[in-house]
């Protein structure tokens, strides 16, 4: 393969390969642990449920705790159900936007900030699809440009 179609190739790669069961088990440990101070049964097993299931795009870890919390609600334990439920919407979800342009612009050499721009800009111009396809969009700019630069330059001939 050729040097800069490699280039192109390692920095187009969708950079969610790796982070995404990072950002899992991630989000399943905080999930567990939220469980386990609630007294939600079987926390373990929910966390890596929770952890598996934050690979499904659209539904991911609500599928766990949506239910653990309609179940603490149906318990009578009112307060626990609205812990559970503000911490799924505003803990565990935040889990995913904050680490994934982290470990995103790491794997890429991006910088963080052109990987949370673009990360944004993808979804507000793409939708849930924008996710992927603003980092990706991102990345290959950068090469190509690079790439221009590299072969106008004189060592480069």
């Amino acid at each position: 393969m050729d040097v800069r179609a490699g280039q192109v190739h390692r920095r187009s790669d969708p950079p969610y390969a790796g982070t995404k069961h990072l950002v899992g088990a991630a989000q399943g440990s905080v999930g567990g642990a939220i469980m386990t101070l609630l007294g939600v049964p079987n926390a373990l097993l929910w966390a890596v449920v929770m952890a598996l299931s934050s690979l499904l795009p659209a539904v991911g870890t609500g599928i766990v705790w949506v239910p653990v919390a309609i179940y603490l609600f149906a318990t009578a334990d009112m307060w626990h159900g609205l812990i559970m439920t503000a911490s799924g919407l505003l803990v565990i979800g935040s889990v995913d936007n904050v680490l994934r342009p982290i470990l995103i612009g790491r794997e890429t050499n991006i910088p963080d900030f052109v990987v949370l721009v673009t990360t944004l800009g993808g979804l507000a111009a793409f939708g849930f699809n924008g996710l992927l396809i603003g980092p990706v969009a991102a990345a290959i700019f950068i090469t190509v440009w690079s790439l221009i630069g590299s072969a106008n330059s004189p060592s480069y001939q």
